[in-house]
């Protein structure tokens, strides 16, 4: 597999601890001198740039003298609360930073891949499936959290002599969340850098433009539909009968 630069640094630097980390839990890497991935790689860089990102911000809060970065998470924190408040409720905002994070992070996976050098690690199935794993738990604890034992009733349906019919149709339900969530955001995300990369063989200059910006809107579309369902699912956990 032809490796990115960024990760044959990663390697060049890395690759004896990371080798040694995967051996530890029982992870073989095919080739020990180079056992980061593209996908890993780009996902750290994702990280670090939104780090220095985060921080930068941080450094330059000011209520009289807001920057343009700063009214840029300002209105992303709005329109996020926004959508949590309709999908979840009033109690919305303790979710909002998982929200937002989690958005932020799928939105650069899928738009690193626009810049020169660089690819999508959303394009790859296990990164959206790591990201559907860790949301699939959160709502899940946040259901726990909210309700203890009796979250477990809604498995059973609205009537008790329905409960073993019902409880392994809601098991199959839930667990069919992870593989929507995974297939949707990795299939449309590799879809759009294959025929990028299609068309860029084809006709280098003019036409690819196009389809640069429909995989920015593609980019921003399936970062949307991802967080609305995971509120949808944070809303379902936490509802409460009244």
């Amino acid at each position: 597999m032809h490796q990115l630069w960024f990760t044959e640094l990663l390697n060049r630097l890395f690759a004896g601890p990371a080798t040694a980390l995967l051996h530890a839990i029982g992870v073989h890497p095919h080739d020990p001198h180079a056992p980061i991935t593209n996908a890993v790689a780009m996902q750290i860089l994702v990280a670090l740039i939104l780090i220095l990102l985060f921080v930068a911000v941080r450094l330059k809060l000011s209520v009289e003298k807001p920057g343009g970065m700063q009214h840029l998470m300002e209105g992303i924190n709005g329109f996020v609360g926004g959508m949590g408040e309709e999908m979840i409720g009033h109690h919305h905002t303790r979710f909002d930073a998982y929200l937002i994070t989690l958005g932020i992070f799928i939105l650069s996976c899928n738009l690193i891949g626009l810049i020169p050098g660089f690819e999508s690690p959303t394009a790859i199935p296990s990164i959206p499936l790591g990201c559907a794993i860790v949301t699939w738990f959160y709502y899940h604890y946040q259901g726990l959290r909210d309700k203890g034992i009796k979250y477990f009733a809604h498995f059973f349906g609205p009537v008790w002599w329905m409960g073993w019919l019902m409880f392994p149709i809601e098991v199959v339900s839930h667990l069919a969340r992870l593989m929507s969530l995974t297939i949707r955001l990795f299939a449309n995300m590799f879809a759009g850098d294959m025929v990028t990369l299609a068309f860029f063989s084809l006709v280098p200059v003019g036409i690819p433009v196009v389809f640069l910006g429909l995989h920015l809107g593609v980019s921003f579309i399936q970062t949307y539909i991802f967080i609305l369902l995971a509120a949808v699912y944070l809303a379902e956990a936490t509802a409460h009968e009244h």
